[in-house]
Parts: C-alpha cells; sequence; structure tokens
C-alpha cells in the first residue's frame, strides 16, 4: 500500500511510518512546514520516502492521509485527485477544539458544541488520536473512530541522578496557559525543573524564575532528549487543555514516575500507580518535590508507569489499528 501524508507532528509520524506502508512525504526546496520531508532528529525507515510536490501527480497513491485543513486543498493541487472522492482519504484529528472569542458566534457557542470542519461531509473518516478528542468534537455526518496514541518504546533508561523535575513544551511562550507555561515557577519553586522544547531558551526571563530553578534545553534530538529525560525523578506535565502530548507517554516508557494535571486524557493515560494527577497546583508542587527527594519510590512508581504505558501505548496495536483502517478506507 502507498499513503501520501504530510510531515507534521515529528513523534506522531514517526511512530506512522514504521507500518508495513510505503509512505509518500512532500518535500519542498526549503522544507516548509507543506514539504518538510524526512526529518533529521527522528529515525525514520526507509520505507518512507520523500516526494516533490510536482511529481506527486506520477505516483500511486492508494489512500492520503489528511492532518490539517489545508491539505485537501494541497492534495487536490498535486495530485490532481480531490481526497474522499477521487482516492480514499482519512483525516487524522490531533487537536482539541480551541475556541477564541472571535470564534465564538454566541455565548451557547462553546468547546464542547465545536463543530469539525468535516462536520457536513461523509467521505473522510475522521480518526481521533484520543477518546477526549472524540468526546468535544461535533463530527457530524463524518465517520468517526479512535485509533490511540502508539509510541516507539525508546525502553527503560530510568537513572534518577539528577534531582530535578523534567517538563517537554514545544513553543511555550506561544502556547502560554494551553501548556501550562504560567504554572512553571510555582512548580519550579518547589523542585528544580528543566524545561525541554523548542523555543524554550528566553522562558526562564519572562517567567521570572529563580537563577537554576528553570533551565532550558533547547531542540535536542529525539534520543539525546530521552537520555536526558531519564536523568530527571520525575516527569510534570502541566497541560491545562490538549489532546495527550507524546513526550507523556515516551517519559512513562523512560520509566519516570508522572506529575501531571488532572484534565484532558491524562486521567486516563496515568493510572494511579503511575503517578500523581491532580487539579491543585500546590498537590503536585508538592508531589514532584517529594518523589525528588526519595529515589526508590519514585523508582518503584516510575516502573508502574512504563509498564502500563507500553501495555496501553506500544507501537504494535497502534500499526495494527492503522493497518486495518488504511485497508478498510481503501477498499
Amino acid at each position: 500500500m502507498r499513503v501520501l501524508m504530510w510531515h507534521v507532528h515529528g513523534s506522531w509520524a514517526t511512530s506512522f511510518v514504521h507500518g508495513p506502508q510505503t509512505t509518500l512525504v512532500p518535500v519542498t526546496p526549503g522544507r516548509d512546514a507543506d514539504g518538510k520531508g524526512r526529518p533529521d532528529t527522528f529515525h525514520w525507515p526507509g520505507r518512507a520516502v520523500e516526494v516533490p510536490p510536482e511529481r506527486l501527480r506520477h505516483e500511486d497513491v492508494d489512500v492520503v492521509v489528511l492532518q490539517r485543513p489545508r491539505e485537501l486543498r494541497l492534495a487536490e493541487e498535486w495530485l490532481g485527485r480531490r481526497p474522499g472522492r477521487d482516492v480514499p482519504a482519512v483525516y487524522v484529528e490531533h487537536d482539541t477544539p480551541r475556541r477564541t472569542p472571535a470564534d465564538i458566534g454566541t455565548p451557547e457557542e462553546v468547546v464542547p458544541d465545536s463543530r469539525h470542519f468535516l462536520h457536513d461531509r461523509s467521505d473522510i473518516p475522521v480518526v481521533h488520536v484520543t477518546h477526549f478528542n472524540r468526546l468535544f468534537w461535533n463530527c457530524g455526518r463524518a465517520p468517526v473512530r479512535v485509533i490511540e496514541h502508539g509510541v516507539v518504546d525508546p525502553g527503560y533508561r530510568y537513572t534518577a541522578d539528577l534531582p530535578r523535575a523534567g517538563v517537554v513544551i514545544n513553543d511555550p511562550l506561544r502556547r502560554g496557559r494551553v501548556a501550562g507555561t504560567d504554572l512553571l515557577p510555582d512548580l519550579a519553586a518547589a523542585v528544580p525543573l528543566d524545561l525541554f522544547g523548542m523555543n524554550v531558551r528566553d522562558v526562564p526571563g519572562r517567567l521570572g524564575t529563580a537563577p537554576g530553578a528553570l533551565r532550558t534545553f533547547e531542540d535536542l534530538p529525539q534520543a539525546r532528549m530521552h537520555e536526558e529525560l531519564a536523568r530527571r525523578r520525575v516527569y510534570v506535565h502541566p497541560y491545562r487543555w490538549t489532546s495527550l502530548g507524546l513526550a507523556l507517554i515516551e517519559a512513562m516508557m523512560l520509566g519516570l514516575p508522572v506529575v501531571a494535571l488532572a484534565t484532558t486524557e491524562a486521567v486516563e493515560a496515568v493510572p494511579p500507580e503511575a503517578g500523581v494527577l491532580s487539579t491543585r497546583v500546590g498537590t503536585l508542587a508538592d508531589a514532584a518535590r517529594a518523589l525528588a527527594a526519595d529515589p526508590p519510590r519514585a523508582r518503584q512508581i516510575g516502573k508502574e508507569a512504563r509498564a502500563h504505558a507500553v501495555e496501553r501505548y506500544g507501537l504494535p496495536r497502534f500499526l495494527r489499528d492503522w493497518r486495518r483502517t488504511l485497508q478498510e478506507v481503501s477498499r
């Protein structure tokens, strides 16, 4: 099977391209958002093949995997075929609904009523990555299914030699309260915090944290980030509103205990034996401090976290689910 898929979300795409299909990945000369091609910071197998847009009309494509609304137009322009009509397609919904005051027409039009942009179409199934997504999106006539995340197992690497907490947030200043960036000073006051991700360098200065309380590690390759995370005693997940950060699952697979806001899909992903969930920031700060100070307890909780993550979010189940879905859509 030959599948067209844009490189949008690095971790999710890395899991997807490990399937048995040949994945055609658009690449533009500038490797912009519509043509990133293969990544430098993730390991992809050889069956993920870069294809320039001008060559796509000459490629055999069995299914198009869409991830952004504009890819409907791009696919039609580059393939010369309309997704859902001339070529089978699915739409992967990675995100929770996000509304701003400018988006809202009436006071009653709130997030749980958010209409998906494919609401009125029945020819393109919407595949949600979490059940929380499915719950909050109103997909109308569109066929809906859930394929939960699958993660390439980085292996148990927990050393915990640094009595600090780790957190991964890309673009924390831009994402702000959605990602819980505003909560970092209170958490860092309880336990020294190391922030990994893209565009994190200016965060300590902007948040005004004490020297050394919040350190940043900018845009590390995935393997290096895994090594560094595994040196921290505990993983902190401060997201208020998101689907489910793959870094949370990766941290659990590495063997870190988890301290997370009890919001969105985290309440399903982190069982009680794997960490502490609460909507009280003070409770999370106390839990992170206690785990950082108690390596044996942190190690035991981290082993439970890893066992759960491997069982629920292992790559084999994810790839089976996607193989079945692609086969059904392409018939």
